[in-house]
């Protein structure tokens, strides 16, 4: 089968850094999803661990964590699903990934895709909606329904976490939505998603944040540059207050929580497939749920640019976007 990987930590302006592959038919497990792939999106993990985790010696590594496609066979144990099936998923970061015509998943983090959908607009969906649902819901413990009276400050309101996020917040929690976004286009995408309103993340958040009205806020989810914007973010929310992340950074003193007794929370998307944890079926559960929400017309795809069909070179110019961080959305690839 045709598959896209790399054999070494190359920067994404080599062309070995990403190469076309042919590999072997994988054959599902007892709980697997053998799924033809129909198209893929790229997200920040897909270039972090292409710079940072060498294959085994003398292997390929492929990646990739969104997809869509189609069931054509299925294990042994395999209850949920049957070939034929249109499904939609992030996969396991410990299993080979889907930058390949046959994938295999377990069926406890798949779903039934949007039907309302075509293939690349679903495929921008699953990891972050995964991601933008478990941070709001599990992490920063918003009740459905609930936060009314508070504010949430999203940071990085146009990248594909936020983008969905706003999406999120906004139709089933009552919080008020402030994102950040540096630029016109990135802004008016937060505006046009829900966000209440959108401050400039290059400037104090503090004084943006009370330009419009805004003393301190009650929760941050903060998705980008968390070590650069962090006193800033402690100093904008309120005592008591929750900062949910997602992303690394090189060290993290704590120390300057305690004052406000601020709570920290960290949103790992990957952490109940990796350690196949009991409530590992939530991540399936949630996607059918976010789907549902897409076909009555409460979320919209986050597709932001389509890079044409899967390949190394057109994921070569995926990576190399996404690397910029100047990407609205999700970046998506399909067919192969």
């Amino acid at each position: 089968m045709k598959a896209i990987g790399y054999r070494q930590n190359l920067p994404i302006e080599q062309p070995e850094s990403l190469i076309d592959l042919d590999l072997p038919e994988p054959q599902p497990g007892p709980r697997d999803l053998r799924v033809r792939v129909a198209a893929i999106s790229v997200n920040p993990v897909d270039t972090k661990v292409r710079r940072n985790a060498a294959p085994e010696t003398g292997q390929a590594r492929v990646l990739g964590w969104d997809a869509v496609g189609t069931v054509d066979a299925v294990g042994s144990d395999v209850t949920g699903f049957a070939p034929g099936d249109r499904v939609y998923y992030a996969g396991s970061i410990a299993r080979p990934g889907a930058n390949s015509e046959l994938h295999l998943v377990d069926e406890r983090i798949a779903a039934r895709a949007p039907a309302t959908l075509g293939d690349a607009e679903a495929a921008a969906l699953p990891l972050t909606a995964i991601t933008a649902w478990e941070l709001l819901f599990d992490r920063l413990q918003v009740p459905r329904g609930g936060g009314a009276g508070q504010t949430l400050l999203i940071t990085g309101g146009a990248g594909g976490v936020g983008s969905i996020l706003i999406q999120l917040a906004r139709q089933l929690t009552q919080l008020r939505v402030v994102a950040t976004a540096s630029r016109p286009e990135t802004r008016q995408w937060c505006l046009t998603l829900g966000a209440h309103a959108v401050v400039d993340h290059s400037r104090p958040l503090a004084a943006e944040l009370k330009a419009i009205g805004i003393e301190a806020v009650d929760l941050v989810a903060s998705l980008t540059q968390t070590a650069q914007h962090y006193a800033q973010l402690i100093e904008a929310l309120k005592p008591q207050g929750r900062l949910g992340v997602i992303d690394d950074m090189p060290q993290l003193d704590a120390m300057p929580l305690k004052t406000k007794a601020i709570s920290l929370h960290w949103e790992m998307m990957f952490t109940r497939s990796r350690f196949e944890t009991p409530d590992m079926a939530e991540q399936g559960a949630l996607l059918a749920e976010v789907a549902q929400l897409v076909d009555t017309g409460r979320l919209r795809t986050t597709l932001g640019e389509h890079y044409g069909r899967i390949d190394a070179a057109n994921l070569r110019r995926a990576h190399a976007f996404v690397e910029s961080g100047q990407a609205r959305g999700k970046v998506v690839l399909e067919g192969f």
